[in-house]
């Protein structure tokens, strides 16, 4: 199963056969009970290669990934800073912000629609979406002291408990998985583009189902367990290219399937710490 839209695809780890570990139809001539039976690289010189030589070989490891995560996670946290320190609060920063925000979504789309990684689309998409974020938290900082340093803090945690869950077993990414948290992900999507449309004609007052009240809180925590839900999905696609075989230069993808899901947790929660902090 896999998605063209960036926000619901993690693209990489199988370009025709869906998400590595989701694709259940048998490759032919492939022996029950081979690891490698249904292994979208059978093709790819480097899937029955040596496990012990991956840097002779090329294929990406665990390395690789925590490598690129963190040059691109990096990127992010530089243009945040770097935003927060040279953009004042006023329109002009936010009209800044929403360009930078414009032109990531343009360079992720192009990385999404590309066949392999490219690492300048990456960082750059990196580079924009760290000076959007980096306008946006200090907006909520002026009114919500200390609110990007807890939604920081509540990111690590939504990640590191999924991590952590993932790990143990307690979840188990499967087709049926997929599939009903895609069906979930998408209507979340469409309804929060309908509300974005009834807020902009004046037909849903204070945002809406995204108001900083109750009901904007409970869509705030649907997000989030909905950002939780992508992060299996990354840790599966990582798991599965390792286990196959996959180029190196795929940690790319993974590292940047794993920084927009991170992105939409930060803001997420970001949003949320502000509408508690507004209810003290």
């Amino acid at each position: 199963m896999r998605s063209s839209n960036p926000v619901f695809s993690r693209r990489g780890f199988s370009r025709d056969n869906g998400y590595a570990g989701f694709n259940t139809a048998p490759q032919a001539g492939s022996a029950q009970g081979n690891p490698y039976a249904q292994n979208p690289y059978a093709q790819n010189p480097y899937a029955q290669a040596d496990v012990q030589a991956p840097a002779t070989t090329g294929r990406m490891t665990m390395d690789d990934v925590i490598v690129r995560s963190a040059l691109t996670l990096g990127t992010v946290a530089v243009g945040a800073v770097l935003a927060w320190a040279l953009l004042p609060v006023s329109s002009t920063s936010y009209g800044l912000a929403i360009g930078a925000a414009l032109v990531a979504f343009v360079l992720a789309m192009v990385q999404s629609f590309k066949r392999t990684a490219s690492p300048a689309l990456i960082l750059g998409y990196a580079a924009f979406e760290g000076v959007f974020l980096g306008v946006f938290s200090e907006m909520f900082n002026s009114r919500w002291s200390g609110a990007p340093f807890q939604a920081v803090l509540g990111t690590m945690a939504v990640s590191g408990a999924t991590l952590l869950v993932y790990k143990a077993g307690w979840i188990r990414v499967t087709a049926r998985y997929a599939r009903i948290g895609m069906a979930i992900a998408i209507a979340f999507m469409v309804v929060m583009a309908i509300n974005l449309l009834l807020v902009a004609f004046g037909v849903a007052d204070d945002g809406g189902l995204r108001s900083f009240g109750p009901l904007g809180a409970l869509v705030g925590i649907i997000a989030i367990v909905l950002g939780a839900f992508f992060l299996t999905l990354d840790f599966k696609q990582i798991e599965d290219g390792i286990a196959y075989g996959a180029p190196r230069s795929e940690s790319w993808l993974a590292a940047f399937g794993l920084t927009m899901t991170l992105v939409w947790i930060y803001v997420e929660m970001l949003r949320l710490v502000a509408i508690f902090s507004s209810n003290d």
